[in-house]
């Protein structure tokens, strides 16, 4: 019994759609011989009992366990009722067809949530099975849950990243676009960090692992993807208590209505016939699947543009909010220092400059070190007596004669460089000294990413205020809020300051959703109204406080989240204003007795298929811009 109950799991949505394909054929044969005038020949056997049993069991079962086990009025009560009724009444092509729609409503939902869940399939099919553990010149093959921090791992040109890891060994090109969206490969070098479930396309690498299979970020956001369940939205359970509601009222309403019209024309039958037809067109059926379908498909649509969206209730906050939050770094900039300008003070040529400087610093750790690394394109000297300076710098010698690379402060006595700075620079300085004389400066810095601007100005246009939060100081906050053209800012936050901004807007009635990156916006995004973590590059901990992440980190895809999130807002109560109207309009042309039972239920239950079809057309939807 135990491997027969295995297998129809298994096998269960393939049977049910088997059922509904055979319930619709016996349906049409029992419709085609009632109108040809060959009801003689389905006096013995109707075909429409192959529809009742194959799908009116089932809705019989779920409703006896409903009230049974969970006790909880469901619309399959009250279809059961109806099936029921329509059985008496020897309406046996009304009973089938009632639940055959029923059948394909709870189909299309079901087809409509696997979409939903594709881009979820598509994150769980990267996840590495094996890697290679690299120990002392030998590659054995293990599981990639097996793989501990700090071990070391091979990765062959073709092969996916089995966890992240820094490599230490080895260059290549890494295919970021499943986890980043970029459409080309990145180039990656000992010393750089490499995601799980990315692709290495060309050399053999040899990495460290710095997270186990299970913590990696790829497995961060699975995890956070399988938590997409529609029903934990507030509005999904209002609509579940509203349809239990409306089984009480249908059910009253087939009494009277059905009592009414049997007194009044001394008929038990018709009024029976009236009660039964009312059941039929009640059933709230379009109104249950109204805000799961909507809620299901807006998170698939989502999903599909690298938006991870953790929950109904998330889908619904987000769509609320009426403040945009920030975290600078990271977030609005890249959160990597870069040269932005090389102001020479001697006569050596700034090529030159840049050469000397990446020389002394080619064996430093220092965000500043990498940044003039990056921009010096001509090589680099071989460099004697390097030397470290506590909190000065590194000095060393090049063919005898000695340089000094260091950070200098604006308002540095050692040479009158107030010509090429000013208060409102925001750049950090190094400077290149020989003998003591300052030959020049590099100017290095944070910069705004690229598509930050028309981000901030797409969410003014939906009438979102934008701020930002940042540890940094006045000057940096203030230069990059006039830059991108913020609402507000406030500089100099702590974590517990970030959150506490949260709380007096809140406590004035705003709605904010947070945007950040890192350990110190996880406070702020728990806080929030709506926390939304900036993806493959944010921390465990702002990943895992967030109710959505922006897998590819691009800030083109916000205003995108605002829009989806409305937009299925907007779905949810079009469909839920369309299934009332459809029952209001089916309960009235049942008791004037305009629709019989048969009819009735193909009018009500067209409108369930309606509902779910207009839920389905979320998935296709596209941003205009």
């Amino acid at each position: 019994m135990s491997k027969l109950s295995a297998w129809y799991e298994k096998n269960s949505d393939r049977l049910r759609l088997i059922f509904v394909v055979i319930s619709g054929i016996a349906l049409a044969v029992s419709l085609i011989f009632s109108w040809t005038g060959n009801a003689d020949k389905i006096a013995d056997f109707d075909p429409a009992w192959l529809a009742i049993i194959l799908c009116g069991l089932p809705i019989i079962l779920g409703a006896i366990v409903g009230l049974v086990k969970d006790h909880d009025i469901t619309a399959d009560v009250l279809v059961a009722l109806a099936l029921i009724g329509s059985l008496i009444l020897k309406e046996f092509f009304a009973a089938g067809e009632v639940t055959f729609i029923m059948q394909i409503g709870s189909i299309l939902e079901d087809f409509t949530s696997d979409r939903a869940k594709k881009g979820i399939s598509k994150l769980i099919k990267l996840s590495p099975k094996k890697a290679n553990l690299y120990v002392d010149g030998q590659v054995k093959i293990i599981e990639a849950g097996q793989v501990k921090l700090g071990d070391i791992l091979q990765v062959r040109a073709g092969e996916s990243v089995p966890v992240d890891g820094k490599i230490i060994e080895g260059s290549t090109s890494i295919d970021q676009s499943a986890m980043t969206g970029e459409s080309l490969p990145v180039e990656k070098v000992p010393g750089e960090l490499v995601m799980s479930g990315t692709i290495n396309q060309s050399g053999s690498i040899l990495i460290e692992a710095v997270k186990t299979a299970g913590d990696s970020s790829l497995q961060r956001i699975i995890r956070l993807a399988e938590s997409a369940d529609a029903q934990k939205a507030k509005i999904v359970r209002k609509a579940n208590i509203w349809a239990a509601w409306l089984v009480v009222i249908s059910l009253t309403t087939a009494i009277v209505a059905g009592s009414i019209i049997g007194f009044s024309n001394h008929d038990f039958w018709l009024g029976f016939t009236r009660a039964v037809t009312v059941l039929v067109v009640f059933c709230p059926c379009a109104f249950v699947l109204a805000t799961p379908t909507a809620i299901s498909a807006g998170i698939g649509n989502a999903s599909k543009h690298g938006l991870l969206i953790q929950s109904g209730e998330a889908l619904e906050r987000i769509a609320a909010s009426t403040i945009a939050v920030f975290d600078k770094t990271g977030t609005l900039t890249k959160g990597q220092p870069e040269v932005v300008k090389v102001q020479r003070l001697s006569d050596i040529s700034e090529d030159e400059l840049v050469k000397i400087a990446a020389s002394g610093e080619a064996h430093s750790n220092h965000p500043l070190a990498k940044a003039i690394l990056d921009y010096n394109k001509n090589g680099l000297y071989k460099i004697t007596n390097h030397k470290t300076l506590a909190g000065s710098g590194i000095e060393f010698e090049i063919d005898g004669k000695k340089y000094k690379v260091g950070k200098i402060q604006k308002d540095s006595a050692d040479s009158p460089i107030s010509d090429f700075t000013s208060g409102q620079d925001t750049s950090s300085l190094v400077g290149l000294y020989s003998q003591s004389k300052l030959l020049g400066l590099i100017f290095i810095q944070d910069t705004i990413k690229e598509n930050a601007r028309k981000m901030v100005e797409d969410l003014k246009a939906l009438g979102i205020r934008t701020v930002m939060l940042t540890g940094d100081n006045e000057n940096t906050a203030r230069y990059v809020a006039s830059q991108l053209g913020l609402d507000d800012y406030c500089a100099n936050c702590s974590p517990e300051d970030k959150m506490n901004y949260i709380k007096k807007q809140e406590d004035l009635g705003n709605k904010v959703a947070m945007f950040g990156d890192g350990v110190n916006d996880s406070l702020a995004l728990r806080t929030a109204f709506a926390g939304i973590a900036m993806g493959a590059i944010g921390s465990d901990a702002a990943i895992e406080s967030a109710d959505a992440v922006i897998v590819h980190d691009n800030l083109d895809s916000v205003p995108y989240l605002f829009k989806i999130s409305r937009k299925t807002q907007r779905r949810i109560t079009f469909n839920l204003c369309l299934s009332m109207l459809i029952n209001f309009m089916a309960v009235t042309l049942a008791i004037t007795g305009i629709l019989n039972a048969v009819w009735g239920a193909l009018f009500h239950n067209c409108g369930s298929v309606l509902v779910v079809i207009s839920a389905f057309l979320l998935l296709l939807y596209k941003d205009k811009n």
